[in-house]
C-alpha cells in the first residue's frame, strides 16, 4: 500500500490501483442497479418498509451514487483529460450532479438506519461530506484552481467509493465473527473514514504542498 501511494502518477502501482478501483466500482454498480427498479424484492429485508416509504429518496441516492461511482475512475485518467477536455468537462459535470444527488438522498435516508442512531450518524456524516466535497470541487474549478479541484475530486470520490468499501467491511467483519448488526454500525463509519485517510495520503504524495501554490487553468 505504501509503495502504491508513493508511486509516481502513471507508474505500474498507480495503474494497478486504478484498475482495482475501477473493477470494484463496476461490480457495485451492477449489484446496486436493481434498486433503481424500486422492486421490493431486491431491498434489504430489515429496511424494506423504510425504502417503500421513501422511494424518492432511495432512487435519488442510488441513481446518483451509481452515476458517480461509474464515472469517477475516468476523471483520474490524465490522458483522457488532455486529449478530450470537452468530454472530461461534460462527464465531470455529470459526476458532480450524481454526487450531489447521492448526498441529498443519503441525507434523507440516514435517519432511517435500522441499526439505530450510531449508524444513522455515520451515514448522515458521509452524506454531508459528499455534498461539501462536490460543492468544493465545483467552486474550485469555476475559479480555475485546477490542483485544488483535483484534490477535492479525490476526496469526493473517496466518499463515493464508500459504496464499495461498506460492502467489503461487512464481509470482512462478518468473517471475523462480528454479528451483522454490529458490522453494519462499524461499516457505517469505517467505509468512509478509512477511504478519506487513503485519499489524504494520495493527496500528500501527489501534491506535497497540498495544492499550493495554486495552478490555474490557462
Amino acid at each position: 500500500m505504501k509503495e502504491s501511494l508513493n508511486a509516481p502518477a502513471g507508474s505500474p502501482a498507480r495503474r494497478a490501483g486504478w484498475a482495482a478501483m475501477t473493477v470494484l466500482a463496476a461490480a457495485v454498480v451492477v449489484l446496486t442497479s436493481p434498486y433503481l427498479t424500486l422492486d421490493p424484492d431486491v431491498f434489504l429485508e430489515p429496511q424494506k418498509a423504510v425504502y417503500l416509504a421513501r422511494q424518492g429518496s432511495l432512487f435519488l441516492h442510488v441513481a446518483g451514487g451509481v452515476v458517480a461511482l461509474a464515472l469517477g475512475p475516468a476523471q483520474f485518467v490524465s490522458r483522457l483529460r488532455r486529449r478530450f477536455p470537452a468530454v472530461h468537462r461534460f462527464t465531470g459535470r455529470v459526476y458532480l450532479t450524481g454526487a450531489l444527488a447521492a448526498g441529498v438522498g443519503g441525507l434523507l435516508l440516514a435517519p432511517t438506519s435500522y441499526t439505530g442512531p450510531v449508524a444513522a450518524l455515520g451515514f448522515g456524516t458521509l452524506a454531508v461530506l459528499m455534498l461539501l466535497t462536490a460543492v468544493a470541487a465545483f467552486v474550485s474549478i469555476r475559479r480555475r484552481q485546477v490542483d485544488r479541484h483535483r484534490i477535492w475530486i479525490t476526496r469526493s470520490y473517496a466518499l463515493i467509493f464508500a459504496a464499495v468499501t461498506f460492502r467489503l467491511w461487512l464481509i470482512v467483519l462478518r468473517m471475523s465473527g462480528v454479528p451483522f448488526d454490529d458490522a453494519y454500525v462499524w461499516g457505517a463509519w469505517l467505509s468512509w473514514m478509512i477511504n478519506l485517510l487513503v485519499a489524504e495520503l494520495v493527496i500528500r504524495t501527489t501534491w506535497p504542498a497540498g495544492g499550493r501554490p495554486e495552478r490555474t487553468a490557462g
